[in-house]
Order: C-alpha cells, then sequence, then structure tokens
C-alpha cells in the first residue's frame, strides 16, 4: 500500500543551520526565564514555601524586554514553514498532507503530557494532597501550553497564507497589522480582556510572515545599518505604545492575549537575527555546534514541553535533601539556579529518551478527509487554548488527554480507501 509522503522538511539547498540555532536558543532561553520564575524552598520556620522570585525584582519588566524571545521562534517557524510547503508541494503532496503531519507534531507529543498530568490531578485528590501545594504545581506545567494552539493555528494556515504572500505580500501583512491593531483597540476599549485572544488569528500568522520575508531575502538585501535602524525604531515604537498608550512595560504580560508589541518585537528580532548572521554562520561550522543543536533540535517539543513538570521535580527532590532548597529568592536560592539548570538538563534528557519516540511521525497513510481532518485539529488545539484562558485543573488535564488521544487517533488512521 502507498504511504503517504514523508513530513515535510526544508529544502536541504535553502535550509539555514543559523536558524535551527536560533529555535534552539529560543527554548532554551525560554527554560531559563522559567527556572527563574518558579520558587519552591523553604522558609526560616521549615514550611514549603512557593512563590515566583523573578516577578519579583525591580529590574523584572526591563528584563523582560530582552528575555520575550517568542516572536523569533515564530518568525523562524514561518521560514520553516514556507520552505516546507514548497518541499511539500513539490512532491505532489496537498494541503490536508501538510496541515496533517504538521498538527501531528504537535498533538502526538502533548498527549503523554497531558496523560501523566491527569494521573497526577487524579491520584493527588484521591490521596488527599494540599489543593494549595498541587494549584501552584498545575498552573506552571500549564503556562507554555499557550504555544501549542497558536502554532496549530499558524500551521493550519501555512497553504493559505503562502499563497497570500506570493500574490501580494505588502497588502497581506498590512491586512493583518490593521486586524491586530483593530482587535487590541476593541479589547482596551471595551475592557473585555477575552477579546484580546481574537488576535491568536492576527499577531502570530503576521510574525510567520516575517518568516516568509526572511526566506525570500528580504532582510539579506538591506544594510546592516538599515536592519539596525528598523530594530532600534520597531523597540522605539513600542516604548512609544507602552508609554502613551495601554500596552503593559512587561512584554511576557503582552503574551496572553497577544498584542501589538509582539509584532514589533519580532520585526526587530528578524532584523537583530539577521545582522548576526555571520557570526552563527561562523558557529554552525563547528561540530561541536552542530551537536547541540541536532540533540536538542531532535527533542525541541519535548524539552519545551517538559520543562516546567522537570523542574518542579527537580525543586521538590531538592526539599528532601537538607539545605538543598533555600527560601525562593533569597541570596542563596539564586546562587543555587545554576545547579538546578544543570539537573533540569540532564532530567530532560533522560526523559527525552522515552519522550522522543512521540516526536517521529514515521510512515503515514495518505491523510483523512477533510471534515474528519478539521474535528482531529479542534481536538487538538481546544484543550491548549482551554488552558491558556482558565490554566491547568483536573477537569481540563482529564479532557486534554482524552481529545488529545481522539485527534492523534485520527490523525495517524488516515482515509480508508475505497473497496476495489
Amino acid at each position: 500500500m502507498r504511504t503517504e509522503l514523508s513530513p515535510s522538511t526544508p529544502d536541504v539547498s535553502r535550509r539555514d543551520l543559523t536558524l535551527d540555532l536560533a529555535r534552539v536558543t529560543a527554548v532554551c532561553f525560554v527554560v531559563v526565564v522559567h527556572l527563574l520564575q518558579v520558587g519552591v524552598g523553604r522558609g526560616p520556620d521549615g514550611a514549603i514555601v512557593t512563590s515566583r522570585p523573578a516577578e519579583i525584582q525591580p529590574w523584572f519588566d526591563t528584563a523582560t524586554w530582552f528575555g520575550q524571545i517568542m516572536p523569533l521562534f515564530f518568525v523562524v517557524g514561518g521560514f520553516a514553514s514556507a520552505a516546507g510547503w514548497a518541499t511539500w508541494t513539490s512532491r505532489g503532496g496537498d494541503a490536508r498532507g501538510f496541515i496533517r503531519s504538521r498538527a501531528l507534531r504537535l498533538a502526538q507529543p502533548a498527549l503523554p503530557l497531558f496523560l501523566v498530568v491527569a494521573a497526577v490531578l487524579v491520584v493527588a485528590a484521591l490521596v488527599g494532597v494540599d489543593p494549595s501545594l498541587v494549584d501552584a504545581a498545575v498552573v506552571g506545567v500549564g503556562m507554555p501550553l499557550w504555544f501549542l494552539a497558536a502554532y496549530l493555528l499558524c500551521q493550519a494556515v501555512v497553504p493559505l497564507t503562502t499563497h497570500w504572500h506570493e500574490v501580494a505580500p505588502r497588502r497581506t501583512v498590512a491586512m493583518l497589522l490593521v486586524a491586530v491593531i483593530a482587535v487590541d483597540a476593541l479589547r482596551f476599549a471595551s475592557g473585555v480582556q477575552e477579546l484580546g485572544y481574537v488576535n491568536l488569528l492576527f499577531v502570530w500568522p503576521l510574525i510567520q510572515q516575517l518568516g516568509y520575508w526572511y526566506r525570500d531575502g528580504w532582510f539579506d538585501h538591506r544594510s546592516s545599518l538599515s536592519l539596525l535602524g528598523l530594530a532600534a525604531g520597531s523597540y522605539l515604537v513600542v516604548g512609544a505604545v507602552v508609554i502613551w498608550g495601554p500596552y503593559s512595560n512587561n512584554m511576557l504580560a503582552n503574551l496572553n492575549p497577544p498584542t501589538l508589541p509582539l509584532v514589533l518585537f519580532g520585526l526587530a528580532q528578524a532584523c537583530l537575527l539577521r545582522l548576526a548572521k555571520p557570526l552563527l554562520t561562523a558557529l554552525m561550522r563547528t561540530k561541536a555546534a552542530q551537536a547541540v543543536v541536532f540533540v536538542i533540535g531532535s527533542r525541541l517539543m519535548t524539552v519545551y514541553l517538559w520543562h516546567l513538570p522537570v523542574i518542579l521535580i527537580v525543586s521538590g527532590v531538592a526539599l528532601l535533601i537538607p539545605g538543598a532548597a533555600p527560601t525562593p529568592a533569597s541570596p542563596e536560592w539564586w546562587a543555587t539556579r545554576p545547579l538546578v539548570f544543570a539537573a533540569t538538563a540532564v532530567v530532560l534528557w533522560l526523559l527525552s529518551l522515552v519522550l522522543v519516540r512521540f516526536e517521529a511521525l514515521g510512515e503515514l497513510p495518505p491523510p483523512p478527509g477533510a471534515v474528519v481532518l478539521a474535528i482531529a485539529w479542534v481536538c487538538a488545539f481546544l484543550p491548549p487554548f482551554a488552558v491558556t484562558l482558565e490554566g491547568m485543573n483536573t477537569v481540563l488535564a482529564v479532557s486534554g488527554a482524552v481529545l488529545s488521544a481522539v485527534s492523534v487517533i485520527l490523525l495517524r488512521a488516515g482515509r480508508r480507501r475505497a473497496a476495489g
């Protein structure tokens, strides 16, 4: 029986290894940021204390201007998506097959996370674990899941948005930008914060468009001075809309719901990435850098989805070791962060030896029909989107496990062939 084309990968002749490095660096940076936001230790009286140490620091809001790296991930993702779609279609693939493989790459790694979290929460409720400790843990576990919802949307519209980019690139960017501003204006004018989530449809696809422009060579054709000026101008505009507009000076607060500053960050980071390309290219010629990028890049979703549970596990184990869990935000706590990062990296690597198989798709049958594909996509999208809105809890963990399982089953099953 004929199998479907292999999941799309960028054309090797056009592959830019500096983008692989940028993607891996962005995820590792997210791990570091979350490591500084999770404080689990013992207070002076020996009681367990939980807090978010980085967020109480006077420098935190300023640091988020450097720490908000996710727009760059979507720029790089846009480049990879456009390249993947071009390769896919050149081999005779269609939109259904592309969307199925991209959705499966996100839904399949998420399934074990939802299963484990659901099992832990159900058992914790049955044995009577302190709900306050459980709530603090699951909120952290659910924090990164917004990315699944946003990226699922971006991947689903790649066939459409690449077409828009080909026929009217400037008009596409302009229309998406107008939509972003309109949604933000409606949200802030009405005071209904939930309206901001409509910008999932516009903010991230607009940043993805920047990746299309990056692949086309638009940034390559700009001088270093122009790129530096464009990046600086983008940051200045962000500063202006923060000072005179309704946006937060905390760039993590502008993440969910997504807002205009993220678009400007994406443009600035694309410019800075291109400026750094000669240095990054030289680095990626070394075997060591290639090895690190390959090892982490081949299990990137595992690292992203599981780093917070692992940080919590490492912090929990430290509570059992005398003197290993200092009071969060104390000088001793800050001094132990490198050790916690190293321990987290080791545990993540060991965990990935088991979970990396969920990132591999293997051979797939022909894609399901449009209706089944739509149902599978919705089943993959709803759990992370609901967690983004409400935060992780037992109901969402269990329903997320069920819906993710349904999504994976439908996506992997493919279309049945007619008899005869």
